[in-house]
């Protein structure tokens, strides 16, 4: 399929979007093929075809309107009447994914899925892509899938959830979301979907050598070695370049084709006649084998990577004019001719049909409204709901499951005598399991081991392997199947090892996890209580990755609750609140577990065991935002801090005491993200002297954010110190010491404000 190249394709000076245009056209009006006897609706389109010619005309028309939508975009950009231009021109085959499959296979898709869209769309009557997908070029509110957020494509209904630019970050929770359709039937947890749906994700070649994509394949491949199902569809659409970056040729097959745990199909892309066949031994052996499936979709891209790509800077003429003669739009129009299912006016009539439909759309969303204010643009991104929230967190009518997994009345922690961190928040996650039979707990290590400091000892005895165990060694992994479980309508309560790990997975919170309220418009959530070992002054066993102190790169995530408890009692009392906020409001939730206090039961002498608390009754919970008050009619000196800065403090608020004669009332703000800045300007408003301890870096820490909320609340002129840790990464042994802060330096600069 080789249409000889109109004369206009030949000139530098024509817009490339005009002339893949014009090829269309002149190509249709001078074709001089044969027609063959129109066929039946139900009868193959071409002969040895498994398209229908019903399937035919839809999956055509599904395309016309992609690519009209990507000429649209190019024309009334310009006009500040559309926000974006990477278009689907040249993938328009990806129709046939959507159409294979159903509209409750959970889709994550590559942004050139126009024409997937398009078919989608007609699963359910009613539903007009034209109008959806202008209001979402135009960033208006009323754009149902982000609410004018983003462009996405997206459709609660159509199950699609949106992605914005994805590179591959989407993958993990694709596969996540394959292996949660197959845990439900483990736990017995009802589906939101059929039982036997299948994931399906779509990206682009280049897409696939990035690591997030290569630590998908793996998790796939690993969970089929094992016999385990994992029914993830993988849609590498082929383009042969990204951005401006060829793909080797032949790199696709020769780095899948040949994996004895990731079964590969390939289908042309370019050719719908040839392609359906293909891509629907693909769907039926994903579906039937639950087998994770690579389906390597060939596509080719005209028009370049987006608007502002001018390819004609970089590709030479000839390149273009032989690429734009591969585009499959033009296969489809001998399709549509060569079988009788359209004549050339019928075919054209139809063509300038949709691109009038294209623009008119477009033209009414330009009048549509748009955001016009930062309360419209942040409704869905962190919702909170208090009074629900305290409900739920504290109701307790799961007393017959907490009777069995504990053992009987008499053995229930709140009956057991003061305990120290760990043991405390192992007794919460007893509590949780049992409040939640839908919640899951998992990581490296957590199951039968119980943990790298045994803080999951018993939840595998307790809850079996279907609800509490190990993952393989891949937090990216670990955390794309939290996402997946919650898309699924479970509680992941996933573990991530040290805080310095987690860095290796951050944009799975980050730019997946934490965004999907956001660019959903609130229609999808997914609510995860993360887990993590977390902060210094670990003794014995050291050095930067066990004793990881970088708060900040969690703060600085729009929307994410971070809360981060010194004590036992409070540490369950939080996490119930935290279960409540994934329940309630569909949150993102990191519990940052202080490693030094796990095991810390003295606070001012060797066996004094002031730092072990009562077990809080299950019906007692911690508001968000609450902090903890130590001494607080003190007014001398007000220290915040928070973690194990709480015991320091108080430490060395005896010292000061001793030697200043100074009264310190410690508050332990407990919440670091949101932080509660009414809370701190309260606390702030009646002290004589103000000290911020943080043990996170000099230049990123969370005491920045303290001492703005005290300055803004017009408190800035009292005596105001920082003790923090310095900005360097954490060495071994004793050195340790040497960049975090100690006693003395909170003493020392108390002394400094006398």
């Amino acid at each position: 399929m080789n249409p000889r190249a109109p004369i206009a394709a030949r000139h530098k000076g024509f817009n490339r979007a005009e002339i893949v245009d014009r090829n269309f056209i002149e190509f249709v009006q001078a074709w001089q093929g044969e027609v063959a006897a129109t066929p039946r609706d139900d009868e193959p389109v071409l002969p040895g075809s498994a398209c229908s010619a019903r399937d035919f005309r839809e999956l055509f028309e599904s395309q016309l309107i992609s690519r009209h939508l990507d000429l649209m975009a190019r024309v009334l950009r310009v006009q500040n009447k559309v926000f974006y231009t990477i278009g689907s021109s040249g993938h328009e085959g990806n129709a046939m994914v959507a159409r294979l499959t159903r509209h409750t296979d959970p889709a994550f898709l590559h942004y050139r899925s126009g024409a997937f869209m398009a078919e989608r769309f007609r699963k359910l009557p009613g539903m007009d892509p034209v109008m959806d997908s202008a209001l979402s070029f135009a960033a208006s509110k009323e754009d149902p899938a982000s609410g004018g957020r983003h462009k996405v494509w997206g459709s609660k209904p159509l199950w699609v959830l949106p992605q914005t630019s994805t590179i591959a970050s989407h993958l993990p929770k694709a596969f996540g979301t394959a292996i949660a359709i197959e845990q439900a039937r483990r736990i017995g947890h009802r589906l939101p979907v059929p039982d036997d749906s299948i994931a399906i994700c779509s990206f682009g070649d280049a897409s696939s050598n990035h690591a997030t994509a290569q630590t998908a394949f793996n998790a796939a491949g690993w969970t089929a070695y094992q016999k385990l199902p994992a029914p993830v569809l993988f849609v590498c659409e082929d383009n042969g370049i990204g951005i401006s970056v060829k793909t080797p040729s032949g790199w696709i097959a020769n780095n899948f084709a040949d994996r004895k745990d990731l079964d590969y199909f390939f289908a042309d892309g370019l050719d719908l006649a040839e392609g359906c066949g293909q891509v629907a031994r693909a769907v039926e052996h994903c579906r039937n084998t639950r087998r994770p499936t690579f389906l390597h979709l060939r596509t080719m891209r005209v028009m370049g990577h987006a608007g502002t790509d001018f390819e004609i800077e970089w590709r030479s003429i000839e390149e273009l004019v032989a690429l734009e003669a591969t585009d499959p739009l033009l296969r489809s129009a001998a399709i549509a001719l060569q079988s009788g299912s359209y004549t050339r006016e019928s075919l054209l009539e139809q063509y300038e049909a949709i691109r009038k439909r294209c623009f008119a759309a477009a033209e009414e969303a330009d009048r549509r409204p748009r955001l016009q204010s930062l309360e419209e643009v942040m409704a869905p991104l962190a919702p909170y709901t208090p009074d629900a929230v305290k409900a739920e967190a504290q109701r307790a009518d799961f007393g017959d499951r907490r009777v069995a997994v504990f053992g009987s009345e008499e053995k229930l922690p709140e009956k057991s005598p003061p305990r120290h961190l760990a043991i405390q928040i192992n007794h919460a996650l007893h509590d949780l399991l049992a409040k939640y039979p839908e919640s899951l707990l998992f990581g490296e290590d957590v199951a039968q081991k119980g943990g790298v400091y045994t803080v999951t000892k018993g939840l595998h005895k307790a809850f079996k392997g279907a609800r509490v165990f190990n993952t393989l060694l891949d937090e990216t992994i670990i955390l794309g199947l939290a996402q997946g479980y919650a898309n699924m309508g479970m509680l992941p309560i996933p573990e991530i090892h040290y805080l310095a790990y987690f860095h290796n997975a951050c944009d799975q919170i980050r730019g997946e996890a934490a965004s999907l309220q956001f660019f959903s418009n609130d229609q999808y959530r997914n609510p995860i209580l993360l887990r993590i070992a977390s902060l210094g002054y670990q003794k014995g066993f050291g050095g930067h990755f066990h004793n990881d102190n970088s708060i900040t790169a969690l703060r600085d995530i729009p929307g994410l609750v971070v809360g981060c408890p010194s004590r036992g009692d409070d540490a369950a009392t939080m996490l119930r609140t935290l279960a409540a906020l994934c329940k309630v409001d569909g949150r993102v939730c990191a519990f940052l577990e202080p490693i030094a206090l796990y095991m810390t039961k003295d606070l001012h002498e060797a066996g004094d065991g002031a730092w072990q608390f009562a077990y809080p009754a299950p019906d007692e919970a911690m508001t968000l935002g609450e902090g903890r008050v130590y001494d607080e009619d003190a007014k001398d000196l007000v220290v915040f801090t928070f973690g194990n800065g709480v015991p320091m403090a108080l430490r060395a608020a005896r010292t000061i005491g001793e030697t200043l004669r100074w009264k310190t009332r410690v508050v332990d703000l407990r919440w670091l993200a949101p932080l509660n800045e009414k809370f701190i300007a309260a606390q702030a408003k009646s002290a004589k002297r103000i000290l911020v301890l943080d043990e996170g870096r000099h230049s990123a820490g969370v005491g920045e954010g303290v001492i703005t909320a005290i300055v803004e609340a017009g408190f800035g002129d009292k005596p105001l110190q920082r003790v923090v840790g310095a900005d360097t990464y954490t060495p071994l042994a004793g050195a340790a010491l040497l960049v975090l802060p100690g006693e003395g330096d909170v003493v020392a600069a108390a002394e400094a404000m006398k």
